[in-house]
This record gives structure tokens, sequence and C-alpha cells, in this order.
């Protein structure tokens, strides 16, 4: 079975705020099975302008898991934190 991925590509505009969803993110991560793969951290972007200046990358079990955990109750009050606090392009994709 192929894994489930979501590659986040974010610009924090309000840290302070953002601190609140890095404390509430991870445990909406692991009730679905997920682990950060990327979490930030050092990077280099070619070839364009990237979305964000921060990216992450959380594998899940499985597509389905990857999406479930997005539109998921557990996740909603975490991701209303991150939504006002930054901009992103957050992408689901299957893969190995």
């Amino acid at each position: 079975m192929a894994f489930g991925y979501v590659i986040a590509q974010i610009n924090v505009t309000d840290p302070q705020a953002y601190a609140g969803y890095i404390k509430l993110v991870l445990p909406t991560i692991q009730h679905f099975g997920g682990e950060f793969i990327v979490r930030g951290g050092k990077s280099t972007f070619y070839e364009g302008v990237p979305a964000g200046e921060r990216t992450v990358v959380i594998k899940f079990p499985s597509y389905d898991a990857a999406e479930t955990w997005y539109h998921s109750d557990e996740y909603a009050k975490a991701k209303s934190i991150r939504m006002s606090a930054s901009t992103s392009v957050q992408t689901i994709v299957e893969g190995v």
C-alpha cells in the first residue's frame, strides 16, 4: 500500500500565534498514524519561487489517512491557528 504525504510550504506571519499551532499539531498527526519527515530546517530552492519559506513533510500510512487527518475535528483547532498565523500551500500526495 502507498503512503500519503502532506507537503506544506509555509510563510509564518505571526510567530507568537504559530507557536500555539506547533504545540497542538503533533498529537493530531500521531492520532492518525502520521510522523514528521521534514519539519523546517535548512533548504535551498531552485527553478522558481516556492510558495513558502518553511517546508514540512508529514508521512501517513495511506493517502486516505492523510486526507482524513487534514479534514478531521482533531486537527481543526490547530489548522485554524495555522491559517491565522501563516500563509501556505498544503498538498496531499500518494507515494512510496
